[in-house]
């Protein structure tokens, strides 16, 4: 006869019931406490949480091996006695999961918008302050460019006026040492013309006082003339000195002597010539007098 190995499990005493039954309240208590705890602490109600609890399953007895006696009579199988289910674990057992918020999907997008807009800002404020030191540098060049050629002009008008003015010291030192010059010349001149003047009438006193010695050495005077009598006689000559013609221009009062001179002159032709042939001239005027 073959061996049975499923044999009923036997009944659980009634005192394991009962402290199931005591952890179970236990536990819904607990939970219960929990659950209040949790509504008063937290804002907002948390989000249920849903656990579907299963039994395990309560593997079979193996049944040891053993001599079996033998077989007695067949009796009837007992009824099968019903197990009952185990006790559910209360939910307050179980740790409620943490609530994983997903990520929206927009937010890394959002993010990077915010990221370049930021940049952006940056670098626009950047390139703003970069264009006013530009400016302002622009604005203190041209400040030093005026300044520097208002100074420049400022030393050109300077420099003109210094020029200017060291040209009219110059000129009227030109015109001083111009009018100094002419003044030397003119005195010079002056100095010159009175020394050829002096020169020449001393030239022409000595030719005419040679012509009139020539010519008194000639007179034979008439008696004694009273006095000092002066005739004066224009002669017109030669350049070789021959007397061409003899005009009487003054009487001396004594016709005797005034006859005498005449045949005087003409005997003395021709007359001595000049030193200098730029004194010679062709009318002479001579006086003579007896006692000169």
């Amino acid at each position: 006869m073959p061996i049975r190995k499923d044999r009923p499990r036997e009944p659980a005493p009634a005192s394991g019931r009962w402290l199931a039954l005591s952890l179970a309240l236990a536990v819904h208590v607990a939970f219960i406490a929990v659950l209040v705890f949790s509504i008063r602490w937290q804002n907002r109600p948390p989000e249920a949480v849903t656990a579907e609890l299963y039994a395990p399953p309560v593997p079979a007895p193996v049944a040891e091996p053993a001599v079996a006696p033998p077989p007695p009579a067949p009796a009837p199988p007992p009824a099968p006695e019903t197990v009952p289910p185990p006790a559910p674990v209360p939910a307050a057992v179980l740790k409620p999961a943490p609530v994983v918020e997903k990520p929206d999907p927009r937010a890394a997008e959002i993010a990077l918008k915010a990221k370049a807009e930021a940049e952006r800002r940056k670098r626009a404020e950047a390139e703003r302050e970069l264009k006013e030191a530009q400016k302002r540098e622009a604005e203190r060049k041209k400040q030093d460019e005026q300044k520097h050629l208002a100074e420049a002009r400022e030393r050109q008008a300077r420099e003109a006026e210094a020029l200017k003015a060291q040209a009219a010291r110059e000129r009227q030192a030109r015109e001083a040492a111009a009018l100094k010059a002419q003044a030397a010349r003119e005195t010079q001149i002056r100095a010159e013309q009175h020394a050829a003047a002096a020169a020449n009438e001393r030239a022409s006193k000595d030719y005419i006082a040679r012509i009139q010695a020539k010519i008194k050495g000639n007179i034979n005077e008439p008696g004694d003339i009273p006095g000092n009598p002066e005739a004066v006689f224009s002669v017109v000559q030669l350049p070789t000195g021959e007397i061409i013609e003899i005009n009487r221009v003054k009487s001396s009062g004594n016709r005797a002597y005034d006859d005498a001179v005449e045949r005087a002159i003409r005997k003395s032709s021709p007359l001595p010539k000049p030193e200098r042939p730029d004194l010679w001239t062709r009318t002479l005027e001579l006086k003579v007098r007896p006692r000169d």
